[in-house]
């Protein structure tokens, strides 16, 4: 029989601004599903949609994240067998896997602008969550009308042909069995968008694949993404990781956080004189890992649940 994979586990933010505590409470997951299992965890910066980055913020979340006490062993600031980290220096590893298939023919450019889209719509998309399903206007166009749309000036994405047959099939550690026929729900979704800019469905599957991830844990509004995410690994022939998409935390009101509301940062917990412990402690309790008002480290939380992940689990289901 062989040997399992050492397991490999990632936090993998994007730095548009200051992570939240939702942000914070996935990563403190996400470190303890690895770290309990005695996995290498690792951090990636995912910072492909320039134009949305803030210039500070990589520097704020590892420094978020260390003050915490949260580590790891491969990751910007650390190198790695990986590296690099960051995905606004992986472009050619993105373009070479882009390339990889085109040649299978699966891949065309699309010309239809995000109005055209909205207009054409035919049927929604049932919570993928960036938009309608696409209907496949550009996809069998002749090399005429690609020619003429060239000349236009527009500039097109570029699209992946989902076979309409094409199921995909997981159980996610959380939410249980998932299907979902990736054609009816999306439909063909962007790899390149019209600005050069790779899609995040495809350059996070690169990225996992060639770093090795082996465990995904992130919030649940990225459950509708795995099935796409799902059929590259299967097209690239990287192995799938398995999935545990975790609870969101929500304010007072019942809404998702956001990383527009400051408040909801670490800033103003370490200004009223809060300590690392004390929101190790909030963030745990806040899933039912603690009880309300404990104060600890992540290493203490680990001594809690010293066995597999699936004690973990179990506390986040009920």
């Amino acid at each position: 029989m062989p040997a399992l994979a050492p397991l490999r586990g990632r936090y993998a933010p994007s730095p548009t601004g200051e992570l939240h505590l939702g942000n914070l409470r996935t990563a403190l997951l996400a470190w303890l599903f690895t770290r309990i299992q005695g996995g290498r965890f690792v951090l990636r910066i995912e910072d492909l949609d320039q134009p949305r980055v803030n210039s500070h913020a990589t520097q704020q979340i590892i420094t978020d994240l260390r003050w915490l006490g949260l580590d790891w062993d491969e990751g910007p600031d650390l190198s790695g067998p990986f590296a690099p980290y960051t995905q606004s220096e992986r472009f050619e590893i993105y373009q070479h896997y882009l390339e990889c298939l085109q040649a299978s023919s699966l891949v065309y450019p699309c010309y239809c602008s995000r109005a055209e889209l909205a207009h054409a719509a035919t049927a929604p998309q049932q919570g993928a969550g960036d938009g309608s399903r696409y209907p496949g206007t550009c996809r069998q166009l002749t090399s005429a009308q690609r020619r003429r749309h060239e000349a236009a000036g527009r500039r097109p994405s570029l699209r992946i042909h989902i076979p309409d047959e094409y199921q995909a099939h997981f159980i996610d550690l959380l939410a249980g069995p998932q299907q979902q026929s990736v054609q009816q729900v999306v439909g063909d979704f962007i790899l390149r968008r019209a600005d050069g800019i790779f899609a995040y469905q495809f350059a996070v599957v690169v990225d996992d694949g060639l770093m090795r991830i082996n465990q995904v844990v992130r919030g649940i509004d990225l459950l509708p993404s795995t099935a796409r995410q799902i059929f590259l690994f299967q097209l690239l022939r990287f192995p799938i990781p398995t999935f545990a998409h975790v609870p969101l935390m929500v304010d007072s009101e019942g809404k998702r956080l956001s990383k527009r509301s400051a408040s909801a940062g670490l800033a103003p917990l370490r200004e009223a004189g809060y300590s690392a412990a004390e929101v190790i402690g909030q963030l745990a309790a806040s899933c039912g890992l603690a009880g309300i008002g404990e104060i600890m480290t992540p290493s203490e939380l680990i001594l809690r649940y010293p066995q597999p992940e699936y004690d973990i689990i179990t506390k986040l289901i009920q």
